[in-house]
Parts: C-alpha cells; structure tokens; sequence
C-alpha cells in the first residue's frame, strides 16, 4: 500500500482525524476511570484531550477553505491499525497509577511523532514536508512534556493498587 502523502487537504486530514481520534479515546478511558473510581487518572486524562483538542483545533485553522477529501477508514495512511495517537487499549487497566497512564500518553505522542516525521521524510511536496516537520516537533515536545511530569511524580515506582473486588473472569 502507498503510504506517502503528497497534498496539503489529504495531510491535514490525516493530521485531523488523528488528533480527534486521540482526544476521543482519552475522554472514553477519562469516563471508565471515572466509572472505576480512579479519579486522578481521569482528571489526567481529561487534560491530555484538552491538549489534543486544542492541537486538532490548531490543525482546523490551517485547513479552514480548504476541501478536505472524504477516505474510508481503510484508506489512511497511517501503520498502526487506528489512528497512531488512540493507544493500545492492552496498555490500559482500571487501576492505572499516573505513572503507567503518563508512559501510555508518551507512547502515544512517540507515534504521533513519527507519522509525521515519516511524512516529512518521504512526501514530494515541500509544503507538507515543512508543516509535517512542525508537527513533529509540536510532538516531540509533547513527548518531552510527559516525561518531565513522569520525574515529578512523588513515588514513581509505586505499585498499583490491590483490586480488592476484581472483576470475575471465567477460566
């Protein structure tokens, strides 16, 4: 399958959908914490969608009169098997210290990071190129952003803690 991206509507699209597909799975996990009394770890969340959301609107301006093109799910050109910022659901448990939720957010925004760097690295047009470029570094920060909260957290090494009603799970 081609994975390059040679027009400024198509990048953007792609840049769009994967920022309003990230912020929709951290408000999704915000509410299951919320749900399973994890309420750290939702307020956590519900600020990495207030990020997400205020980058997918910083995307929309450079789209505005632009026609964005219309693709099936399937035609993205991205090779994680959903947008790069959703994460792996795996990763995810309801007793998730903010620790483990910050190195899920991280792994998210490294592969963020490196659609675009891979978009600049193999487009053909020097304007997708340039702000494929920019958005790796918007991502790059981002990334850098989370690990310093992760060195500023009291006890990084905490264990999570015990389930004392864990779900029940047939063998």
């Amino acid at each position: 399958m081609n994975r390059i991206i040679d027009t400024l509507p198509e990048f953007l699209l792609h840049a769009v959908v994967l920022e309003r597909e990230s912020v929709e799975r951290y408000e999704e996990l915000a509410d299951s914490m919320e749900i399973h009394n994890n309420p750290e770890i939702a307020r956590l969340f519900r600020k990495l969608a207030g990020f997400g959301e205020l980058h997918a609107r910083e995307i929309e301006q450079h789209a505005e009169g632009m026609d964005l093109p219309q693709l099936p799910p399937w035609d993205f050109k991205w090779i994680t098997p959903e947008s790069p910022e959703v994460g792996d659901m795996d990763e995810v448990h309801y007793l998730m210290d903010k620790g483990t939720a910050l190195e899920f957010a991280i792994h998210n925004e490294i592969r963020g990071r490196d659609f675009y760097a891979n978009v600049a690295a193999t487009t053909s047009s020097e304007e997708v190129r340039r702000l494929a470029a920019e958005f790796t570094e918007e991502e790059n920060w981002h990334v850098d952003m989370l690990k310093s909260w992760i060195r500023n957290l009291e006890d990084p090494d905490s264990l999570p803690p015990e389930d004392l009603d864990p779900p029940n799970v047939t063998e």
